[in-house]
């Protein structure tokens, strides 16, 4: 692959194509994914939440059983590949300490952490090489981070992504600016986010390289973003419609069909909005709709199993199992857009040529 894009250095990794393939959950970004980008020249994520969904319920060992399942996909994303991977771990997990510490001693190259302020993130990876790299969807969160590290560990973040409203999943939004379209957008976001970095170099040699997320889709974008100071991207929508994306077929399949108007904002039981696709399950969810479950362990703080209106994390595990119908399946905003199956070569290489091209007009 022809590359002239600057590399995205983070601390004493170089990752060639500034392109982080984004953390997925539940069971979309594994290592098949992660280590499909890395071999192209990008960074792939192994999304750590839910990895164990599937197993007998009944084994209440769940954080054992999740560092298990975590462990396993970090070893075969590093049989795949020689290059960068990182690990995605959601403050929002209760089991969040445990699945840090199990990334950093499987000595996966970055840990992202968003789905709430990673403000301990620092002390689970104490003595370990794991870059640390906060996602943040306001320069306020970003300010409280890096205050907060210089305080208690006197350090820095080793890069920062700025994740706009756009983006699928869990969104560091309120519900109503998302619906009402009042959210800052991402230019302004990372801007924002770019000059409180800036103020935390206080004269040293601190570099905390800023990178861009949400509603990401193509070369374009990716110059855009680079030209007001982004060091890197972080892509996820693209990659799920890849042969390497480890969903089944039905899955892709949605993406390639959605119409803008499929996609919608829904109330999470993580506490966070999402944007998804919708499905009958959504549909009777946003009707108002609870649909009962039995939970024999507490996979999120914020779950109180009597009292949320749906299980967000079996939801999520229907999709990858192919139960359409009874699943939520977060996409960003730009999923309509995405018209075929591709290798993750031949949509790296696109998006990359994209980039040059656009940079090339400067």
């Amino acid at each position: 692959m022809s590359n002239k894009l600057k590399p995205l250095i983070i601390g004493d990794l170089e990752i060639k194509i500034p392109i982080i393939q984004g953390g997925m959950g539940v069971k979309v970004s594994t290592a098949s994914l992660a280590s499909a980008v890395t071999n192209c020249g990008g960074a792939g994520t192994i999304a750590s939440v839910g990895l164990a969904y599937g197993v007998d319920e009944t084994d209440l060992n769940f954080v054992k059983v999740s560092r298990e399942a975590l462990q396993r996909e970090i070893h075969q994303a590093k049989k795949l590949t020689q290059g960068v991977i990182g690990v995605n771990v959601m403050v929002a997990l209760s089991n969040y300490e445990d699945l840090v510490r199990t990334a950093a001693k499987e000595k996966a190259d970055f840990i992202i952490s968003g789905a709430g302020l990673p403000l301990s993130l620092p002390e689970y990876t104490k003595e370990t090489s794991a870059k640390l790299i906060p996602i943040v969807s306001s320069a306020r969160a970003a300010e409280i981070i890096l205050k907060t590290w210089k305080r208690r560990y006197n350090r820095l973040p080793d890069a920062i992504i700025v994740e706009g409203p756009m983006a699928g999943g869990h969104l560091g939004f309120k519900l109503e600016d998302l619906k009402q379209h009042k959210a800052d957008s991402l230019e302004k976001l990372m801007v924002d986010v770019l000059r409180i970095a800036e103020g935390y170099k206080g004269g040293q040699d601190v570099n905390i390289p800023i990178i861009a997320a949400g509603g990401i889709f193509d070369g374009k974008d990716v110059a855009k973003f680079l030209k007001l100071g982004a060091r890197g991207v972080q892509m996820a929508t693209r990659f799920v419609a890849t042969f390497e994306c480890s969903v089944p077929d039905k899955f892709k399949e949605l993406y390639i069909a959605a119409k803008e108007e499929d996609v919608v904002i829904i109330d999470s039981p993580v506490g966070m909005p999402g944007r998804a696709i919708k499905t009958e399950f959504i549909d009777r969810v946003m009707h108002g709709e609870k649909i009962p479950f039995t939970c024999s362990y507490r996979c999120l703080r914020s779950c109180d199993p009597k009292t949320v209106p749906y299980c967000i994390a079996r939801a999520l595990c229907n999709a990858v199992i192919g139960d359409l119908d009874n699943a939520v399946i977060f996409a960003g905003s730009n999923v309509a857009r995405v018209k075929k199956i591709v290798s993750v070569k031949e949509l790296m290489d696109d998006i990359v040529n994209e980039a040059i091209e656009e940079l090339s007009k400067i």
